[in-house]
């Protein structure tokens, strides 16, 4: 049984010291997180002034997908945990380490090494504990990628339309629909480019016409009794393109029966996989029939909403639960959010139009501190409330629309 923890003073010698391996603009809220509650917080990235990095009591940069750098650094750091916020992490290492009592990894390292990569947790999902999925197919080359979307050796074809991804990536990196043969190659060669450890494996997908998708957070926090309790937000919606979050919206209207399968699916996984924190549960739903897509083991970028909709926004949520304190996963208000993205490629750019954004009712911006920009990289959030979501997705676009960026050398 896990014990509440008693937290330290930061940069003492009793402090609490958690270590996130990725410190990007989801872990950087985490880290926020922690620091308001007195925890010492160490921001790792594979990049130099990542935005947690800005915030975080002590950087560092390493590739955290090498072993040795990653096993180096967690024994001279001596963390009391370490928070896992990407994909691309030396797993191994940390369930080594976490076998050895050296550290505990959030919310297992089980977890982690399962959710790194769609194969672990989609086998996990339909073929052991039975969940309704999409029906799929990994596989290792174009030819092999043809046979699984045609049916060969007495196997059913996944058939047209289906969805090709890497099994590991991140943000919808290397994902696309064919629709025919002739998009066959073109969606090979986009997997390959979008890996997140270069080319590999694959899963198709068979195409699931559903009504609408959603992310059911949902956290494992420990109860008064000391035992881990199971709580749900409201549902997130959301848009994708290209596999890419560009708006999300809480709450999502769904029937009761929809939402009672979402969160018994979200719960089975959830439990499987074990640990505290906050998972973000993605789930397809056709009327009352709902399908297990990923889950991820930590704050989820559509939930970025809930930074303006929840009284305790998921990375509250996320920092309580993994530290044993309790939880509040009530709404407060309907909101929305839509992303703000760099529109230039440039380092250290600037940011027009952010007073006029703020200006519609209801309004926030957050601003994610990213030394470069891309065309469509992720750069901010805009976040509108209101007592109509349909209305706060339309404050929140037009917010997110109203901030420009730009190059400094147009100063």
């Amino acid at each position: 049984m896990s014990q509440l923890p008693t937290l330290g003073t930061p940069l003492s010698p009793c402090a609490t010291r958690v270590m996130l391996l990725g410190a990007g603009e989801l872990g950087k809220e985490v880290l926020i997180a922690l620091q308001r509650l007195g925890v010492e917080t160490i921001a790792v990235d594979r990049y130099d002034q990542a935005p947690g990095q800005q915030v975080a009591h002590h950087a560092r940069t390493i590739a955290m997908s090498d072993p040795a750098a990653l096993e180096a650094l967690i024994r001279a750091e001596r963390p009391a945990l370490v928070v896992p916020e990407i994909e691309a992490i030396a797993t191994p290492v940390l369930q080594a380490l976490e076998a050895e009592g050296v550290v505990r990894v959030i919310p297992t390292a089980r977890a982690a090494r399962l959710t790194m990569d769609r194969e672990g947790i989609r086998r996990l999902a339909a073929e052991t504990l039975g969940l309704p999925t999409s029906p799929y197919r990994f596989c290792d080359s174009l030819d092999e990628l043809q046979a699984a979307i045609d049916g060969a050796d007495g196997h059913k074809g996944i058939g047209y339309p289906c969805i090709v991804k890497p099994v590991m990536s991140s943000s919808g990196k290397g994902q696309s629909k064919i629709d025919g043969p002739d998009d066959v190659p073109k969606a090979w060669d986009c997997a390959m480019a979008g890996g997140r450890v270069g080319p590999g494996r694959i899963i198709v997908e068979g195409f699931i016409a559903f009504d609408y998708e959603i992310t059911q957070l949902t956290v494992r926090a420990l109860g008064a009794s000391g035992e881990v309790e199971t709580h749900f937000c409201d549902p997130i919606g959301h848009v994708q393109v290209g596999g890419d979050y560009v708006e999300s919206w809480q709450p999502h209207p769904m029937s009761g029966t929809a939402l009672e399968r979402s969160r018994q699916i979200a719960k089975a996984v959830t439990d499987n996989l074990g640990g505290q924190g906050l998972f973000g549960v993605e789930l397809f739903v056709q009327g009352d029939q709902v399908w297990f897509s990923e889950v991820s083991p930590r704050p989820h970028d559509t939930g970025m909403v809930t930074m303006t909709t929840q009284w305790q926004n998921e990375f509250e949520l996320h920092a309580r639960a993994i530290l044993g304190l309790p939880v509040d996963t009530s709404l407060k208000t309907p909101g929305a959010s839509a992303v703000i993205y760099g529109g230039v490629d440039a380092q250290g750019i600037a940011f027009d139009g952010v007073d006029e954004a703020l200006r519609l009712p209801g309004t926030e911006v957050r601003l994610f501190g990213k030394p470069e920009s891309f065309v469509k990289r992720r750069m901010g959030v805009a976040l509108a409330r209101d007592a109509d979501v349909e209305a706060a997705r339309v404050t929140a676009k037009a917010a997110a629309a109203r901030v420009r960026p730009r190059r400094r050398a147009e100063d």
